[in-house]
Formats: C-alpha cells, sequence, structure tokens
C-alpha cells in the first residue's frame, strides 16, 4: 500500500494584493510588505530569496498583514548591492519579485506614489520601515517612474499594457519583462514587440508576452539598468479577459469585464464600477442674496487631449457662497488662483469686481486668512480709483501680487487691459497698485463699445522665471537671438504672460521698475481661449487653462528645439468635475509633494457646481492632486 501524500498547502486568500513595499541592502538587509487589498492576509510559512539563495523562511514582525497594514523583517542572508528579492507563498507560489542595480537599494529602494502600488525609486533615507513611504520619498521621481503596468491579459495573446502617466516620452527600447517562473530570464519587450521603443507622455504601448501567462502568474518589468519598474500578480483566472489598473493608471487592480488594451481602462470589473473617483465635501444652503449662475459657451474637448494624470477624487474645499462681497453679493467671480511659491500653505485668489483674497487651509478647506482680512480685500487702479475687473494673478519673484484686470466695472463697456502690482504687506482693507502698466491700446478689437467684447481681455497671467526661459533656449523675438534678460535691465528677473480670453493667445511683458513696459510679442496656445495662466516648476512648464469653452482644458507648453513656447501636451479635468465656468487653475509647488502627488486647485467663476440641489451648488474652490 502507498501512503497518500499530503495535499499541497493553498494560497492564502488576498495573496496577490501584498506587495514587496520598501527593501534595503544596507545594515539589517530589511524587507517591508504591504497589503493593498481590503482583508487581512496571513504569511505564515512564507519564503523569500535572492539571485544567489534559494527560498529560505523568514521571521515577520506578524504574521497576518491587516488590510492597508505593513510587515516588516529582515533577511536570512545578506542582500547585495546588485539583487533580486523574491517573495513566496507556503505554498511555492511567487507573490511578488524586485530587482535593483548597484547601490539602487541604499539606503532603501522604496514604492513612492501610493504604497503597495507606487513606482520604484532610490528613498532617500531607511526610516519607514513598518510604516508609510512618504516621509523618504524624494521630491520628484524620474520620468521613467511614471511608466506603470496597465492591463494584462492571459486570454489567447498573452498582451501587457503599460502606460506613461508623466509629462514626457520615456524610451523602453532597453527594458525587460518576466513572469512568476523564476527559472525564467527577463526578456527584451523589443523582441517581443519590436516597435514597441517609446511609450508617449499620457500614451500606452503594447506587446504580447513570448514566455507566456498563465492562469495564476505575474509579470514584473524592469529597466534598461535592472531595477524593478512595476508588477502585477493575479490569481486563477484574474487576468480573463483582462486585470487591470482602476483608475487608469492609477490604483490597484481588479480582473475586467471588458479588456481594453491600448487605451484607458474600463473598470467596471469584480472590485466595483466607474473610475474609482468621487467628488467629496461640499453642500449647505445659500446665504441670502448668494446667486449661482449656469455655464454658458461649453466647447468640446479638443483632440489628442488627454485624461487627467492625477488623482481621480476632487474634493470641494470651500464653504458654501464664501466670496459675497459688497460689490459681487451674488457669491461669484472667482476666477484666477496662484499658490505663493515661498508660502505654499497660501492660495492666493482674484475676484472680478475688485476683491483679492489670501486663504489658508482650514479642516481641509480653503478660507480667507483672518490675519489679513476675513472678508477679503478691495482693489483699486492707480490713484485709488475704479473698480478692477480682476480676472487673473500670479505671484512675482518679490513676492508682491500682480493682477489683471480686462476692464473698469464702474465703466465696462470700455476696455481696460492692465497688469497691476501689489504689496500684500500693506494694512488697510484697501489695496493701491505700486505700479500699474496699461495695454489696452494693444488690443483695438475689444474696444467696439460693447461690454461683451470689453470683457474678452486679459483673464490671467503668469510669472515666468528668467532662469526657465534661458536654460531652455527661449529666442528673444526682439532680436531673433538667445534671450538675454540683462538686455533688459529695469523689468526684474522674470517676464509675465498675459491670457487673452479673446483669442486664446499668450502676451509676453517685461514689467519695467519705471513703470513702462517691453512687449515681446504673442504665443498661441492652440486653444481659442484662455482663462488662467501659471508656471508650474514641477513639472517645468506653462499652463494655459481653458474652461468649458475649451472642455475644461489645461495645455502645457514648452520651449521646442527651436527656441520658440508651443504646446507639449493637453489634459481634461478629472472625470467627477463638473462641466462649469471653471476659470481657475493652479498646482502647488514640488516641495509640496506627498506620496508623489501635490494639490491641484480650480475655481468655478459662477459657482454653479452640478446644479441646485447639489452638493457643488454655491461652491467655488475645488482640490484635487496632481502628480510630482
Amino acid at each position: 500500500m502507498v501512503a497518500a501524500q499530503p495535499a499541497a498547502a493553498a494560497d492564502p486568500v488576498g495573496y496577490q494584493n501584498v506587495r514587496i513595499n520598501e527593501v534595503t541592502s544596507s545594515n539589517s538587509d530589511t524587507v517591508e510588505l504591504y497589503n493593498t487589498g481590503s482583508t487581512a492576509v496571513s504569511i505564515s510559512g512564507w519564503k523569500m530569496s535572492d539571485d544567489g539563495f534559494s527560498p529560505q523562511t523568514f521571521s515577520p514582525s506578524s504574521s497576518t498583514i491587516p488590510a492597508g497594514g505593513f510587515v516588516t523583517f529582515n533577511s536570512p542572508k545578506g542582500l547585495g548591492d546588485s539583487d533580486k528579492l523574491v517573495i513566496y507563498t507556503n505554498s511555492g507560489t511567487v507573490v511578488d519579485r524586485v530587482e535593483w542595480a548597484t547601490g539602487g537599494a541604499k539606503p532603501a529602494m522604496a514604492r513612492c506614489g501610493g504604497d503597495g502600488t507606487g513606482a520604484w525609486v532610490t528613498a532617500t533615507s531607511a526610516s519607514t520601515f513598518g510604516t508609510a513611504n512618504a516621509s523618504a520619498c524624494p521630491s520628484s521621481i524620474p520620468a521613467s517612474s511614471r511608466v506603470r503596468i496597465n492591463e494584462v491579459t492571459s486570454d489567447g495573446a498573452d498582451t501587457v499594457e503599460v502606460y506613461n502617466g508623466g509629462m514626457s516620452a520615456v524610451s523602453i527600447g532597453s527594458w525587460k519583462y518576466v513572469d512568476n517562473d523564476t527559472a525564467h530570464s527577463p526578456v527584451s519587450i523589443s523582441s517581443s514587440s519590436p516597435s514597441a521603443t517609446t511609450v508617449p507622455a499620457g500614451g500606452y504601448v503594447t506587446f504580447d508576452s513570448g514566455l507566456g501567462l498563465g492562469d495564476n502568474d505575474s509579470v514584473f518589468l524592469l529597466d534598461g539598468n535592472g531595477n524593478t519598474v512595476d508588477s502585477v500578480t493575479w490569481t486563477t483566472d484574474g487576468a480573463k479577459p483582462s486585470d487591470e489598473r482602476c483608475a487608469n493608471g492609477t490604483g490597484w487592480f481588479r480582473t475586467s469585464t471588458t479588456a481594453t488594451l491600448g487605451g484607458a481602462n474600463s473598470c467596471t470589473g469584480s472590485s466595483g464600477g466607474g473610475t474609482g473617483g468621487q467628488l467629496l465635501g461640499g453642500g449647505g444652503s445659500l446665504t441670502s442674496g448668494c446667486t449661482p449662475e449656469a455655464p454658458s459657451g461649453t466647447g468640446s474637448v479638443p483632440s489628442g487631449t488627454l485624461a487627467w494624470p492625477g488623482g481621480a477624487d476632487v474634493t470641494i474645499a470651500d464653504d458654501v457662497c464664501a466670496f459675497t462681497t459688497s460689490t459681487g453679493p451674488e457669491g461669484r467671480d472667482v476666477s484666477g488662483l496662484a499658490f505663493d511659491p515661498a508660502n505654499p500653505s497660501v492660495l492666493w485668489a482674484a475676484k472680478n469686481k475688485n476683491w483679492l483674497y489670501k486663504l489658508v487651509k482650514s479642516n481641509g478647506k480653503w478660507v480667507p486668512d483672518a490675519s489679513w482680512s476675513a472678508t477679503g480685500k478691495q482693489i483699486r487702479f492707480a490713484g485709488g480709483t475704479g473698480q478692477p475687473d480682476s480676472e487673473g494673478l500670479t505671484v512675482g519673484a518679490n513676492g508682491h501680487i500682480y493682477v489683471t484686470s480686462e476692464r473698469d466695472n464702474a465703466n465696462n463697456t470700455v476696455p481696460k487691459d492692465t497688469i497691476m502690482e501689489f504689496d500684500p504687506t500693506v494694512t488697510g482693507s484697501t489695496l493701491t497698485p505700486i505700479h500699474q502698466w496699461d495695454m489696452t491700446a494693444q488690443f483695438p478689437q475689444l474696444n467696439t463699445g460693447s461690454k461683451d467684447d470689453a470683457n474678452l481681455g486679459f483673464e490671467g497671467v503668469g510669472y515666468v522665471p528668467d532662469s526657465w526661459l534661458t536654460a531652455n533656449g527661449w529666442v528673444d523675438p526682439l532680436t531673433g537671438a538667445a534671450y538675454n534678460p540683462a538686455n533688459y535691465p529695469l523689468h526684474g528677473s522674470g517676464l509675465f504672460f498675459a491670457g487673452l480670453e479673446w483669442d486664446g493667445t499668450l502676451h509676453v511683458y517685461g514689467l519695467n521698475s519705471d513703470g513702462t513696459f517691453t512687449t515681446f510679442g504673442t504665443i498661441a496656445t492652440g486653444k481659442v481661449s484662455v482663462m488662467d495662466v501659471t508656471f508650474d516648476a514641477g513639472t517645468q512648464r506653462l499652463i494655459a487653462t481653458c474652461d468649458n469653452t475649451c472642455g475644461e482644458t489645461h495645455t502645457f507648453m514648452k520651449v521646442n528645439a527651436g527656441g520658440a513656447i508651443v504646446p507639449d501636451v493637453t489634459y481634461t479635468n478629472p472625470a467627477v468635475m463638473p462641466t462649469d465656468n471653471l476659470e481657475g487653475f493652479a498646482v502647488a509647488p514640488p516641495q509640496t509633494c506627498v506620496n508623489g502627488f501635490r494639490e491641484a486647485v480650480w475655481s468655478d467663476d459662477g459657482i454653479y457646481g452640478f446644479g441646485s440641489g447639489s452638493s457643488s451648488y454655491g461652491h467655488a474652490i475645488y482640490s484635487g492632486t496632481f502628480p510630482c
């Protein structure tokens, strides 16, 4: 009689959700695991190996990883400067794997941009084992780390899709992939798909696995240096028809109902539905006189526009009817937004009908800073006169606030396209400009006697440092040669780009300390209109924003090889946001990054949201996230 053999141990439920989250090849050779799933996972009896020893048992800090929790252990054998770490279940199934080139895990190699789901990068310290990685993540991550495995199928062709959530194209010609068979050597992507050499910004590349992908398998993606970029593991039939990341480009994986290889994920599979985004916060009753206004002039989204690259969730981030004033009791017309680069906890806001607000965060909302003014400060034209139709604003290198106006609301049929400089440290309830530059004569098409035409002037303005213009080889339109700031000794340390609502062009000015200005010409944005302009130090791009007129889009502009400023890539807003007159847009400075993201804010000029009865009705400020 032959004795019955014991049954193989079953893999614990949810094992595919456990990810290697951090590892160091220094000192104790510590490893951290993270559970991305919604239920606890037992890791009793699990093993690990590197590229020099067979699977060994290890002693974790806990035998169970709670949902969203961490477990750490020290490698039973040393990990090298250039090495590989593989985690196995008690039955021998590969759970996850990470590889690093020389020095890549010193002081540590960690997932940044989200525990368990973020990109692998070399951390700034090894101080976060057992806790979230965010505090040890660098302020910005390499462009290649924006590339993620986005979808994979083991149903037929065994296709893998990668997505680039970054701002620039990434070459993957030397990259490789491997499955969970530890006897397999990594295979080059180019051998599987010779045309898969570059992933464009916001784009996709697909390739068919030459190794074959099983019902219960993994894919590990490696860069040209041998560092792990990303990984995914699925259980039996978990990649039929496909295993897709939800939301698209971010979050964790779920089994889809329809494969969408080469395009945005459907996110309609077994773990829920929809895009994964939510509109949070808001609500409240309108105050007396507060009157939201429905949007007008909605246009289509331009072809080639990419999905929002940040988080899917958006929060309504102000109190209802928070911006009622004596000249604007209806509470509408918050138009321009700008973070203070020297103090990013401050958000400046311009409200049409001559008001300026200094906003700070309180309980998750942007509220007026009571130490500056709890009700905002009224602004005037030079000499203390008039009611500037204040639409856009930016913060200059001197910390002063520069505000655009397209007309005087006390005489609103006549254009008055000006840029005014205000010192925010001046006390009192009313601010008068230190300097004022009047460009009205350059736009005769707005001077028709119609208040509607007069209302199509300077809508936004962005300060752009000379250092960016010179470093990127911008050609001065006035000289035809490389821009030399020394040629303009009175202009300070940067130029101002004013957006014209009339036709979507940007107009470039040097604002001189003697009250004169230098006009450097006009730049086409590719948009029919512009509502806000901002320079983002994180992406090193100038951003031209358009509201519902252009389908709620943001065009990131760069200096091209010929020295001209041109459109680079255009994004739409998060899908959960309303289609309104969202005229203001700003992105927080890169030093505010947490888990690979920073805050993005929008303002609804009409405070209409999704209309009467919705949580967004009567609210002006929305807050989301944008990649670092």
